[in-house]
């Protein structure tokens, strides 16, 4: 009975070392990148132009072996419920996070307070925070800039080459960085380079393309010189162009929005809108993981990565890089 104890007792001792052993290597293992989540917090999770962006981060996610939460608001103007996103995004003690912050001031802190915990990347639209440790957007002044010239050619060729008149800037909501510095840009170049262009109406709208379709109406109706307006991002695109097309002016009141759907191409196709700026958001979405999956693992980053901006006419939109930008595949 000794020796068989013994035995048993020797193979208890190898078992326990062999379970030691077994559990230091799984200790010491390195977590795999399919352990690393990487949350994406975009401004509204229903727009076009968001779910390029998500789109794009999916892509990657799959790409680089990344679990990518997509989360967001219902829509640009819910400031809190990004915040609250953001909150409870960095409570799951992700390996970091990639946001578009809605609101320039309102997420300044909220942004500062998450990168004291987790890096933090950010994407397309500023806020007032320096924490950010890379930042992938469209240059927006350039942007603005790139919609004035677009503006300036599309009323010199519905007049003779004139380029003179009353135009107009409709933003979105107030606040938001990224709309802010495209109407930077945009009235910047109109006194640069046309001083026949006279911008007689700065309006902000509520996030809403209806509200968009009432402001454009009230200034077509009111502003009997009118010859151009600028819509400065997608939503405000749609509205603008319903006005344009409900009063059959396509083609004599010019229109350029910013951003493109399946609704602002065919406006563009039937000559309703006579140019869109379109940024890379797939790109901000792929790039954002990518670099969010770097920074996580201690490597450098780039601290300003500018994404780009086209603009795209009639004339254009068929070349085959236009194309992979207003046609992005989202699956």
């Amino acid at each position: 009975m000794k020796f068989v104890t013994s035995i048993l007792n020797r193979r208890a001792v190898m078992a326990l070392a062999a379970a030691s052993m077994l559990a230091g290597v799984m200790h010491s293992a390195p977590v795999s990148a399919a352990d690393v989540t990487i949350p994406i917090i975009v401004k509204d999770t229903t727009s076009f132009y968001w779910q390029i962006v998500l789109a794009g981060a999916r892509k990657a996610g799959k790409d680089l072996g990344v679990n990518v939460p997509e989360l967001g608001a219902q829509a640009e103007t819910d400031v809190n419920g990004q915040v609250s996103i953001l909150e409870n995004a960095v409570a799951s003690n992700p390996a970091a996070i990639v946001i578009a912050p809605t609101e320039f001031k309102a997420l300044g802190k909220p942004i500062d307070e998450a990168a004291a915990k987790v890096k933090v990347i950010g994407i397309d639209s500023g806020a007032d925070s320096k924490a950010f440790t890379s930042f992938l957007t469209t240059d927006n002044v350039q942007g603005g800039r790139v919609a004035a010239d677009g503006l300036a050619a599309a009323i010199g060729a519905a007049n003779g080459g004139k380029i003179e008149g009353d135009v107009a800037l409709i933003t979105n909501a107030p606040g938001a960085g990224s709309l802010e510095q495209r109407k930077q840009g945009f009235t910047e170049q109109l006194k640069a380079k046309y001083p026949g262009l006279k911008l007689v109406a700065d309006k902000y709208a509520d996030g809403q393309a209806t509200t968009g379709l009432n402001i454009a109406t009230d200034l077509i109706t009111a502003n009997p010189n009118l010859k151009g307006i600028f819509a400065s991002n997608l939503i405000m695109a749609q509205g603008v162009g319903q006005a344009v097309a409900e009063n059959n002016l396509g083609g004599k009141l010019a229109l350029v929005g910013f951003d493109s759907d399946e609704k602002l191409i065919k406006f563009l196709n039937d000559g309703v809108i006579s140019a869109l700026v379109v940024q890379d958001p797939y790109r901000m979405g792929y790039d954002g993981i990518k670099t969010a999956l770097a920074a996580s693992k201690g490597e450098k980053v780039e601290a300003n990565v500018d994404t780009g901006a086209n603009l795209v006419t009639k004339a254009n939109m068929k070349d085959p890089k236009i194309d992979a930008l207003l046609n992005p595949k989202l699956k």
